[in-house]
């Protein structure tokens, strides 16, 4: 329990906009709460020029960043990302030996959380994960995920059936949180920008139809990043009317090089195309809001854009596996089925079902029930884990742990 004369202390590891933008509203509950305190961690594309620099943003959100972490090469290729894992692990050995928090919390599935993962677990410093237990095939990250899951102590998932995976990979379930996802939170509690907001601080036009973009490359299976951005240009082409707001690709493998290619075309199409190296969460939830589509293969096509109401146009593998609202469309990654998709997002019936707003990742509440498990949680022996064995508990999930 809380000891208001001996804070526990609670160190969030980020590396990216987009992650920071699903933390932070825990971030935020750490930091109001009386007898916890908040270390922020900083590294990876949150310290690089080329990806906005946004560890900025962290620090005019209010936030004091106790440390920073330089992971990145200037290259993006496998061998730079697997050596920015190894001064990832490095960086955070002697972060978290100095800062010594009671529970380091991570996101998801990026390769500097299993850098900051491995330190922690080799420090015996408590780990929570968010997210975990969920599948996507069509990246490395799938197998970083679940990597991380068996390094954590304590689990925050976005639905039951990732409970429940996490559960049958041997994790004890009173220590399995089912609380949904934390970016329906941040939906919930972001005063979206209107239109003429928007226009007036972006500089862009926001007339129907608006498509927002975002690709990241596919880290796994034989597809080709460079063959299907290709086949995106092409099917865009095919709607001439469209005002384009496209975000940049993330810091995975063959990133840099998916930029260039989208910078080329957006400065030689006759389309309206504004690229973006960051929005901000702010922006980019107004943006979708805004939108008629939602294109790409980021996650926040599967989980966020449904809770706005904007259909979402799934490319390729990459979000393979993930659980799906009725308003997410699944296409091959050749542009006729490209086009199709985003034609037939655009139908009004479509968009009718889109603006249903069903989602299937929880309630918008889990930010309180994350601070509950990491105020309430006895540190005693948190990082002993025996493993659950299925074969002796053929029931593996309880009704009064669910949302």
């Amino acid at each position: 329990m809380l000891n208001l004369h001996n804070p526990r202390k609670i160190a969030v590891a980020t590396g990216s906009r987009a992650e920071y933008g699903l933390l932070s509203g825990l971030m935020r509950a750490i930091q109001q709460q009386v007898g916890m305190r908040l270390q922020v961690i900083a590294c990876a594309a949150h310290l690089s020029v080329r990806h906005g620099m946004t560890v900025n943003q962290i620090i005019e959100d209010g936030f004091r960043v106790d440390a920073r972490i330089e992971t990145l090469d200037e290259l993006d290729d496998p061998v730079a990302i697997a050596k920015s894992v190894g001064r990832g692990v490095m960086g955070f050995a002697d972060t978290l030996s100095e800062l010594k928090p009671d529970i380091l919390v991570v996101l998801g599935d990026r390769y500097e959380m299993l850098a900051a993962a491995q330190a922690a677990l080799l420090l015996n410093i408590p780990i929570a994960h968010i997210h975990g237990g969920e599948v996507t095939e069509g990246a490395v990250d799938e197998a970083i995920r679940h990597a991380i899951t068996k390094m954590a102590s304590l689990h925050f998932t976005a639905a039951n059936a990732y409970r429940d995976r996490v559960i049958q990979m041997g994790e004890q379930p009173k220590r399995v949180f089912n609380v949904g996802a934390p970016g329906l939170d941040l939906i919930q509690k972001l005063k979206l920008w209107d239109k003429s907001q928007l226009r007036a601080d972006l500089g862009i036009t926001l007339d129907p139809p608006v498509f927002l973009i975002t690709y990241h490359p596919v880290t796994w299976g034989k597809s080709s990043g460079e063959k299907m951005i290709q086949a995106l240009f092409s099917a865009l082409e095919y709607f001439p009317d469209a005002n384009i707001v496209w975000t940049a690709p993330n810091a995975d493998a063959g990133g840099q090089l998916l930029f260039k290619r989208i910078q080329s075309w957006s400065s030689s199409t006759k389309l309206n195309v504004q690229l973006f190296t960051n929005l901000g969460s702010v922006r980019y939830v107004s943006v979708m809001a805004l939108a008629d589509v939602v294109i790409g293969n980021s996650s926040s096509g599967i989980i966020e854009a449904p809770v706005v109401g904007t259909p979402t146009v799934n490319i390729g593998s990459r979000q393979q596996g993930r659980l799906r609202s009725a308003s997410i469309l699944d296409c091959d990654e050749s542009e006729t089925a490209i086009y199709q998709a985003i034609h037939q997002a655009l139908k009004p019936e479509f968009q009718k079902l889109a603006a249903q707003k069903n989602s299937v990742y929880g309630q918008g509440n889990s930010v309180q029930k994350m601070l509950e498990v990491l105020s309430g949680i006895e540190l005693d022996n948190l990082n002993k884990k025996a493993f659950y064995d299925l074969v002796d508990h053929p029931s593996i999930t309880s009704s009064k742990d669910r949302l």
